[in-house]
This record gives structure tokens, C-alpha cells and sequence, in this order.
């Protein structure tokens, strides 16, 4: 994996990433670290080293990271560890 800056290349990667191949992932993330109940329409809009931005069944949700990223790597270890907190919490 490639380890870059998160630019606006980058960030256009990773949801476009996100959002065509982790949908399921991001219902999770909207339900769990945004106490949403049944989110239908998931979508994530941005990302920066401080949260993500998801649009989610029209209203934008902020969900914060517990750290600052600090690169695309730092990002793809920050969701997937976030995705696999959300199995270990079932």
C-alpha cells in the first residue's frame, strides 16, 4: 500500500474506495459511532487527519478519529481498526 499525504487526490480515493466497496461498513460506522438507528443511505463525503464526513440519508454526521492521521496508511489502519472494533463490540 501505497503511504501519501492526505491531499485531495488521496481523500477522493479513499471514499470513492469506501463507498463503492465498504457501504455495509459505513451503515456500521453511522450506526455505531453516530447512534444512528437503521441509517439507509450512506455515503462518505470526506476525510481529513481529524474525522470523516459521511451524508447519511441527507444530513451530514462528523465522526471523529481518536487521533490525528497522519498519512493515507495512518487512514486505512484507523478505519479498519475502527470497522473491527465494531465486530468485537457484537
Amino acid at each position: 500500500m501505497e503511504n501519501n499525504i492526505l491531499d485531495k487526490q488521496v481523500i477522493e480515493r479513499i471514499c470513492l474506495h469506501m463507498n463503492n466497496d465498504h457501504k455495509d461498513t459505513l451503515k456500521s460506522f453511522a450506526s455505531f459511532y453516530g447512534d444512528l438507528s437503521n441509517p439507509i443511505n450512506v455515503k462518505m463525503i470526506s476525510i481529513t487527519p481529524k474525522l470523516m464526513k459521511l451524508e447519511v440519508d441527507g444530513e451530514n454526521l462528523d465522526i471523529y478519529f481518536d487521533h490525528t492521521l497522519i498519512d493515507s496508511k495512518d487512514a486505512h489502519k484507523t478505519l479498519v481498526d475502527m470497522a473491527n472494533s465494531l465486530s468485537s463490540s457484537n
